[in-house]
């Protein structure tokens, strides 16, 4: 959220610290270029758990009511049960208030179309300027919107997810689950899922708290220690940990090893393209070689787009692709609906594990390997486009990617990404290779490069 240059979206919906950036005066204001926007439809609102989350949603219901705007609201639930509510009750559209894997103190604003994703960019722009230029279109008093109550979407986002996996299947195997819920949104709707599926399913970080003490919302590696510890004691068959609005979902297998999202996006994407060859895999730049090279080896396409769920979304939208993933564990499977969906996810999983009878471990150990490091160097907002010049410049005759800064990939399969961060002032490097030595020394390098083409914009 940038309002001093008339943004207020960025590359996922609306954010900024509650009651310093994102107040309830300015929340009820942009309810009411929403609003006007959909111009006096019916939208389905919806929260996570964040503490400021009911207070904001109030005033953007407040905004959408003076627009004209119909609201059904359904209180706390999953971003992905939200959108599907969206789809499945035929409205107009909706709002989910959530900073998704932000710290406590942020919140945010989504904003849905009528088929579930969120709005595109144009949508976006149109948004921005009803409200930058004041021109929301309120109700007469007798036609001010109403609010009624929605029960029962994650039930019915539950029964939707289990329309698309062999139930029986799965529940012949009572596969052991151990969920970390982030203290949040996913206890609602993933161990009643499980259970569904015939699972045993063990919690953690269950309780509902909007100050997430047990963990930091960003399902990382290194904050899912517990979850890992947790299978490896009570030698459960899989784990699985999800952000703060419970649509990206990170595995550990059950030896206690955990994975970042290229893997298991991959082992999705094989057993995808095994049924359905031919078939458009959508995935950013920041995504591993693996998705390319399991595309290559069972008759898919990949589509590499710039990074954030939204462009992935409306690629496979446009596309007619069914499934898009990205390095962050979040699955967009488009069958139910092409946005990332950390539920769906888990039972794409429990699915391909009771197709072929084989562990997590062994599936995951059968896919090529790389390593990724990441890295970060600091470089002002306004610099970054002359930045990336010098780096076009600099990497010709390379082969390389220009679809979201610049990756190249080099001989031995290795590969950097050098791209500059929608929200932060740095660039963010994202670097592969065969072996764990090779790509901290891709970062090490190229980090240097990257400080040097600064220092040299800079003058």
């Amino acid at each position: 959220m940038v309002l001093n240059s008339r943004r207020l979206f960025g590359t996922n919906g609306i954010r900024g610290i509650v009651n310093k950036e994102l107040t309830p005066e300015l929340t009820v204001k942009i309810g009411c270029a929403i609003g006007s926007f959909f111009q006096r439809g019916k939208l389905i609102v919806g929260h996570d758990a964040r503490t400021s989350s009911p207070m904001l949603a109030k005033a953007v219901i407040a905004g959408l009511n003076a627009t004209g705007c119909d609201v059904l609201f359904a209180g706390m639930a999953p971003t992905p049960a939200l959108q599907y509510a969206v789809k499945n009750h035929k409205v107009d559209g909706g709002v989910v208030i959530t900073a998704s894997h932000n710290p406590p103190e942020y919140n945010g604003i989504k904003v849905v179309w009528n088929d579930g994703i969120e709005i595109s960019r144009e949508q976006e722009i149109k948004i921005e300027e009803i409200f930058f230029q004041e021109v929301a279109h309120y109700a007469e008093w007798k036609n001010i919107g109403e609010e009624q109550t929605l029960t029962g979407i994650i039930d019915d986002y539950i029964g939707a997810i289990k329309r698309h996996v062999d139930v029986s299947r799965i529940a012949k195997k009572r596969y052991h689950v151990v969920v970390d819920a982030a203290n949040s949104v996913a206890a609602l709707a993933v161990p009643k899922l499980l259970r569904g599926l015939g699972c045993k399913v063990t919690t953690i970080n269950a309780n509902i708290d909007g100050t997430f003490p047990a963990r930091p919302p960003e399902p990382r590696p290194e904050n899912l220690i517990e979850l890992a510890r947790t299978v490896r004691a009570i030698n459960a068959d899989v784990g699985v940990a999800f952000d703060g609005d419970a649509d990206r979902s990170i595995f550990v297998d059950e030896t206690g090893e955990i994975h970042w999202g290229d893997k298991t996006f991959a082992l999705v994407e094989k057993f995808f393209l095994m049924k359905n060859p031919g078939e458009k895999i959508v995935s950013p730049i920041s995504s591993s070689t693996l998705v390319k090279d399991v595309a290559d080896a069972y008759g898919g396409e990949v589509v590499w787009t710039k990074v954030g769920s939204v462009t992935v979304s409306h690629t496979m939208k446009r596309l007619n692709a069914k499934l898009g993933g990205e390095e962050n564990g979040g699955i967009f499977y488009g069958p139910h609906l092409a946005v990332r969906d950390g539920g769906m996810a888990t039972a794409l999983i429990l699915d391909i594990m009771a197709y072929t009878n084989k562990s997590l471990s062994s599936l995951l150990g059968e896919l090529p390997k790389y390593f990724i490091e990441k890295g970060k160097v600091e470089c002002p907002n306004e610099l970054k486009e002359k930045v990336l010049e010098k780096i076009i410049e600099q990497t010709k005759g390379l082969n390389t990617s220009t679809v979201d800064g610049v990756k190249i990939w080099f001989e031995d399969k290795s590969s950097i990404l050098m791209r500059p961060s929608g929200t932060e002032p740095l660039y963010r490097l994202y670097a592969e290779a065969k072996t764990k030595e090779k790509a901290e020394a891709l970062i090490h390098e190229f980090s240097l490069k990257l400080k040097r083409i600064i220092d040299s914009v800079r003058g």
